[in-house]
């Protein structure tokens, strides 16, 4: 497969035809290449021109109005808006009311879950990275709060991402999660002193907490798939995934 190729994947929500979301896939045909297949993540040491190439591509093949706004992901629970004004923010969630493609928001991940976000009227749309230390930072909780919309009107689909047959955690991160919720214990499976832990549920059921409207989870592991995804608890070093979401007009 040409590497310089986008294969994707969309949400599987309410959402209306003039919100437009995927989740690029890896395309790997040589899995073992940390990099191998279509890598969007700048920061991971992979050739600058090849990522440089690969972003374009996608600007190209999706006929983008500009560059998406890539975030600097700290894992943290920052989550702004995107107006036009500000270049590359330190955050790990962003949404726009912005239409017509002016404003993509965009994430990248290896394992971490993208979570989309929009309304049923396609008012705004936005994009979470959450891995287990932003969902206990309160990454979920901070982009339902910020988000033009009320909880009831908000809908959320969550993406690809580890699943609670591949993630091993240690008791620290169990406590973190117990600390904020104790019924958060049904997503910690115990394995001899660690626990496995379900990401995606974890993610959902601060969503549901939330009351929003509807929410869903992909139900595609990004460790299993190695064609498929790049994985940063499979592989260590690897490329990234990129989440996107925009407006492409008012309905």
């Amino acid at each position: 497969m040409n590497a310089a190729t986008a294969v994707s994947i969309v949400p599987d929500w309410p959402a209306p035809s003039h919100v437009r979301a995927l989740i690029t896939e890896r395309s790997a045909s040589q899995p073992g290449d940390p990099y191998n297949g279509f890598n969007l993540g700048n920061h991971v040491g992979d050739n600058p021109g090849r990522v440089v190439a690969h972003r374009l591509s996608l600007v190209q093949q999706l006929r983008l109005v500009g560059e998406p706004r890539w975030m600097t992901q700290v894992h943290g629970a920052r989550v702004c808006e995107l107006d036009g004004s500000e270049e590359g923010p330190v955050a790990d969630g962003s949404f726009t009311t912005r239409p017509g493609g002016e404003v993509v928001c965009a994430v990248l991940s290896a394992d971490c879950a993208p979570v989309f976000l929009s309304d049923r009227i396609g008012s705004f749309v936005g994009l979470l990275h959450a891995g287990w230390r932003g969902v206990v930072a309160g990454v979920i909780e901070q982009g339902v709060a910020q988000v033009p919309a009320e909880p009831q009107d908000i809908i959320a689909w969550v993406g690809p991402s580890i699943s609670q047959r591949a993630f091993e955690v240690g008791n620290e991160v169990r406590e973190q999660f117990l600390a904020a919720d104790p019924a958060d214990q049904k997503y910690f499976a115990r394995k001899g002193d660690r626990y496995m832990a379900d990401l995606p549920g974890l993610v959902l059921a601060r969503l549901r907490r939330c009351e929003i409207a509807f929410s869903a989870a992909s139900d595609c592991c990004t460790y299993s798939d190695p064609g498929r995804w790049f994985s940063h608890r499979r592989q260590g070093r690897c490329g990234r995934m990129a989440s996107l979401i925009w407006l492409s007009g008012v309905s």
